[in-house]
């Protein structure tokens, strides 16, 4: 106030109480030795010096660290003045608002020993976002950077959704969609600036032929001088070489399955593409090891949610240029699934489980803190790729479905109707013995036997039910099923119950109509699956499934 007065203030070199103000705020980033590291300086202009705050910064968090709590900074006014006390015994009043922007954005602060001698932060090339953090919204702090390519690395990473188009290679056997070129070159991006991701897409959208045209290109343009490894469940092994065949016939593919699989293990270097199972790392571990990838894939990557399993430390041994997970469910019950995944893709980019956990888990699962959800958006972003059905819809081909009715009679209809009126009873007096809370096995059974006499009243275990010789369901499928052969098509049928498999199987076969049967006890699973592909004359696959039923 006295200087905008005019007065000149002067202060004796002893007195310990003068409040500097900030002239200007500064970042630097400087190259290390190593090429994938940076040591990051954040500071203010006094006196025409730069001052590096973190080590001030750091000291009062240590200090006290509930002060510090994010929760309760957000809380404050962001002109609320902070007086921080430098090394040298200077105080200097910072706006809280800027210095809160640092603390989200680098939350390494919250941990002792995060600074080295000279009171800088050293971070890895895949912490880059958090400078991104610093350089967007209202507090900007820009960075100054002596690294043309790191500084070219961010600007892409900001761009991420402008990725230039990529030719698909020329072996490639398939048409791509727009959605799934824009996958390819993001694929191509991070190969190229030794980054890692999830492609997340909604299941049925590609991931896999996304995934093969990127290992393609790879060879085509000669960057995959190492085979490359896929891991996924037992069930996709035959998928991805049917898969591979018929997309990337260049490919090529060595499934390591089975009891003979050991013979194999001294081709690896052979082939281009190596398929093996999650419970298969653990026994097979030290073979694989043996062996450096181009490319380490993950299919249905959530197998590896809990770091702690086998497969999850298998994996992570694993010698591989470059990451990749696929799944269409990167995020199952909680964050620690999330961050899992990441610290297998790029280790420090979301800090240790316990640093994940007090800033962004806890914050926005506890307390549906939506600032904490938008920085770890915004930190995920270049890294994970997720597009949804309804995103591409105009992409995809036109879907019927056609809701049928089927209205149950006779002795079908009076079973149903015996059973619904018994469970209701038991259920009733379940409730008010137990209450709901401890009802649930009593709900779930009646509900179950409801079904089952909807899709055929044989699959009860009863006497009286295996006296009804009446099932709709089955009846109007046995009028369907000839009228949709001879029109040329293909028929899935799926059941919940894989004993109404069996009497479905029974069925068509004395209808004399070719199928193949897939269930889970199917041991062999690769020849039904091959003659359902090469046979287009077979009209009828028969498949067990967990989300609809008759």
């Amino acid at each position: 106030l006295l200087r905008r007065e005019g007065w000149g203030i002067e202060f004796d070199a002893g007195f310990r109480h003068r409040l500097y103000q900030v002239e200007d705020w500064y970042g630097s980033l400087v190259s290390k030795d190593e090429a994938d590291w940076f040591q990051l300086h954040l500071g203010v202009l006094l006196d025409g010096k730069r001052i590096n705050l973190l080590p001030a910064l750091v000291a009062m968090l240590r200090e006290f660290p509930q002060v510090f709590r994010q929760q309760r900074l957000q809380a404050l006014d962001p002109q609320q003045p902070l007086i921080v006390s430098l090394e040298d015994r200077r105080l200097v009043s910072l706006p809280l608002g800027r210095v809160r922007t640092i603390l989200e954005a680098l939350f390494e602060l919250y941990q002792p020993g995060s600074l080295d001698e000279n009171g800088s932060l050293t971070l890895s090339r895949i912490q880059l976002t958090r400078l991104m953090e610093l350089e967007t919204g209202g507090d900007a702090l820009p960075i100054d950077g002596h690294n043309d390519l790191l500084r070219g690395l961010t600007r892409q990473l900001q761009g991420i959704d402008q990725l230039p188009t990529v030719t698909p290679p020329t072996g490639l056997q398939a048409q791509l969609r727009g959605y799934q070129l824009e996958g390819l070159a993001w694929l191509q991006f991070l190969r190229e600036q030794r980054l890692a991701g999830v492609l997340a897409d909604d299941m049925g959208l590609g991931k896999t032929v996304q995934t093969l045209a990127h290992l393609l290109l790879e060879r085509e343009q000669g960057r995959m001088d190492r085979p490359s490894l896929v891991v996924a469940p037992t069930s996709l092994m035959v998928n991805w070489r049917r898969e591979a065949r018929q997309f990337t016939p260049g490919l090529r593919v060595l499934l390591l399955h089975g009891g003979r699989r050991h013979a194999s293990f001294k081709a690896i270097p052979q082939h281009d593409l190596v398929l093996t199972s999650y419970p298969l790392l653990a026994r097979d571990r030290e073979r694989l090891l043996a062996h450096d990838y181009h490319l380490l894939i993950l299919d249905e990557a959530q197998s590896i949610k809990n770091p702690k399993t086998q497969a999850s430390r298998v994996v992570r041994e694993i010698n591989a240029r470059h990451r990749l997970c696929l799944t269409g469910t990167p995020l199952e019950n909680h964050l620690g699934e999330l961050w899992s995944l990441f610290d297998f893709l790029l280790p420090g980019l979301l800090g240790s489980a316990q640093q994940f956990r007090r800033t962004l888990r806890n914050p926005i699962e506890k307390h549906a803190d939506e600032r904490a959800a938008e920085h770890l958006s915004r930190r995920l972003r270049p890294f994970m790729l997720r597009r949804t059905k309804q995103q591409v819809v105009r992409e995809l081909p036109p879907k019927t479905e056609i809701l049928r009715s089927v209205g149950l009679q006779g002795a079908q209809w009076e079973l149903y109707e015996s059973i619904r009126l018994a469970m209701h009873r038991q259920v009733r007096e379940a409730v008010a013995e137990k209450g709901w809370a401890r009802s649930h096995i009593t709900v779930l059974d009646a509900l179950l036997k409801l079904r089952q006499v909807c899709c055929d009243p044989r699959l009860l275990k009863l006497e009286t039910a295996r006296q009804v010789k009446q099932s709709a369901k089955l009846e109007l499928l046995m009028e369907l099923l000839p009228e949709m052969i001879e029109e040329g098509r293909r028929v899935l049928l799926f059941s919940q119950f894989t004993s109404m498999l069996g009497l479905i199987e029974a069925a068509v076969q004395q209808a004399g109509i070719d199928y193949v049967k897939l269930t889970g006890r199917t041991r062999d699973r690769a020849s039904p699956v091959a003659v359902s592909y090469t046979h287009l004359t077979l009209p009828t696959i028969i498949l067990p499934c967990r989300s609809r039923w008759w």
